[in-house]
């Protein structure tokens, strides 16, 4: 059994906030777990487009064949900018002193 010793006081809360830097690594974590979502989103745009075959105002298949590879092309770099800001925040500040 515990002695309650390792528990802080009842009227002293804990602190609401996080530090800086982790506050920012998880929501970059949260960002990049979306992105499939996004991702999925804007693929599936080209089925609600108008598709009448004889009508003038559909759109043609070359529009939308390139509006796929352009979301593509997007999610690579985002994916990849995503990429660099967690390694960039994965590496320790050593501006900042050590405290024990």
């Amino acid at each position: 059994m515990s002695t309650g010793e390792d528990r802080p006081p009842s009227g002293v809360r804990p602190s609401l906030f996080l530090e800086r830097q982790s506050y920012r690594r998880r929501r970059l974590s949260d960002a990049a777990r979306l992105l499939p979502f996004f991702g999925a989103a804007l693929l599936a745009i080209p089925l609600l487009w108008p598709d009448e075959p004889g009508a003038p105002e559909g759109v043609p298949l070359s529009s939308a064949i390139f509006y796929i590879f352009a979301c593509w092309a997007g999610l690579i770099v985002a994916s990849l900018v995503f990429g660099f800001a967690a390694r960039r925040m994965a590496i320790p500040d050593d501006s900042e002193p050590e405290t024990d």
